[in-house]
């Protein structure tokens, strides 16, 4: 499975942005989707997952409340939607699938990844 996470860019703080997450060749109907994100100098952290049927969803806590996940109805992509952007959002954005259950909190729960998206927040 290749994955592709987009949607990267330059905001202010406070900000929104939308990230996707789409498979070449195929859909993501019947995965899981993970997402993380490393900063600078930083470990790689969970910070969002949605499970396969879309039904739930998991946040890390310096997310939560301001980040949403959901599934394109089609299975075609995944949304990462991502609003009061603070200057420590900034980091390389990756998502990841697997078809395990239940969904997996953690990166070692994953099998494919994608290359990563950049955010950077400016304050």
């Amino acid at each position: 499975v290749q994955l592709q996470a987009s949607g990267g860019g330059l905001v202010q703080a406070g900000g929104s942005l939308r990230l996707s997450c789409a498979a070449s060749g195929r859909t993501l109907s019947g995965y899981a989707v993970g997402w993380f994100r490393q900063a600078p100098e930083k470990e790689r952290e969970f910070i969002s997952a949605i499970s396969w049927s879309g039904a739930n969803t998991y946040f890390a806590d310096s997310v939560k409340g301001r980040f949403t996940v959901s599934r394109e109805s089609a299975g075609s992509a995944v949304y990462l939607q991502m609003n009061s952007l603070k200057s420590e959002d900034t980091a390389v954005y990756f998502c990841a699938v697997t078809r395990r259950r239940p969904t997996p909190m953690i990166e070692m729960g994953y099998e494919y990844w994608g290359q990563g998206t950049l955010v950077t927040v400016s304050s």
